[in-house]
């Protein structure tokens, strides 16, 4: 584990502020584009000693399943996402290293605020952290792994239909 200068802090954060930024207006073509083509978007139940491989989870997909769901989404269709919902996520706290893989370890606090605007106009809020995992790829980079711990996943959860 090494850690990184202060040029890359600011390339990884802004990375990621583009990728909230990406989600929250639900551009999903360029939010794809910021994915690897082995990519895990990974929600576990468990907390910190989860294993994908193993436990439960609330999502754990593959890039396939992922394209699936972006799909689903951009159909207007999902009638759980039928309007879409109005999203803002709020990324802060993160800490920056590289791992002995060379790959981008950025890991941050988040909560998204979520205002359901089909049949419930209810407001849920989705506190958690957040890991990405990044590949340096062409100057930029490229999602790997991203690894949602939320505060409540023991808890009853509303329905998670939209990219946290």
């Amino acid at each position: 584990m090494s850690e990184i200068d202060e040029k890359e802090y600011r390339q990884v954060c802004n990375f990621i502020y583009l990728e909230c930024q990406l989600a929250d207006e639900a551009r999903w073509e360029e939010w794809e584009e910021l994915l690897a083509a082995d990519m895990n978007y990974w929600v576990p139940i468990n907390g910190q000693e989860a294993d994908p491989n193993w436990d439960v989870s609330i999502i754990n997909d593959n890039r396939s399943r992922l394209a699936t769901r972006i799909r689903q989404l951009r159909t207007g269709t999902r009638h759980s996402q039928a309007p879409i919902s109005v999203i803002r996520r709020m990324v802060s706290n993160i800490v920056i290293h590289e791992d002995d893989d060379g790959m981008v370890i950025a890991e941050g606090n988040f909560v998204a605020h979520e205002y359901q605007n089909q049949s419930t106009m209810m407001m849920n809020i989705w506190p958690g952290r957040v890991r990405y995992k990044l590949r340096r790829v062409n100057g930029s980079y490229e999602i790997v792994q991203k690894r949602v711990d939320l505060v409540m996943a023991t808890g009853k959860l509303p329905t998670l239909a939209f990219i946290i």
